[in-house]
């Protein structure tokens, strides 16, 4: 069983910046697509940003720009740097991996940026 742990939520003021980080224990990170997704309050989960094992990225289209996720394979490390924070990017944000054999979530950190 995956465990990923995310840090580096908090408050930010609007055009601010934040960087989240997501450690993914076990063997498999290098060989596994990491995510981003975020659920504000009221809504739905939705995707953020993907990163696949060989480096390939997708963002939503509400981030595209302003965000940007990477990964560091030698330490297990998924990143996503958000630039330009609005107040709408207030939310939950939650790492997640997908490898042929396993998937899995972290338990989300939040992310509030005041207006």
């Amino acid at each position: 069983q995956v465990q990923l742990v995310e840090s580096g939520g908090g408050l930010e003021q609007a055009g601010g910046s934040l960087r989240l980080s997501c450690v993914a224990s076990g063997s498999i990170f290098s060989i596994s697509a990491m995510g981003w997704y975020r659920q504000a309050p009221g809504k739905q989960r939705e995707l953020v940003a993907v990163i696949t094992s060989g480096g390939s990225t997708n963002y939503a289209l509400a981030v595209k720009g302003r965000f940007t996720i990477s990964r560091d394979n030698a330490k297990n490390t998924v990143y996503l740097q958000m630039n330009s924070l609005k107040p709408e990017d207030t939310a939950v944000y939650y790492c997640h991996l997908s490898s042929i054999s396993t998937t899995g979530w972290g338990q989300g950190t939040q992310v509030t940026v005041s207006s």
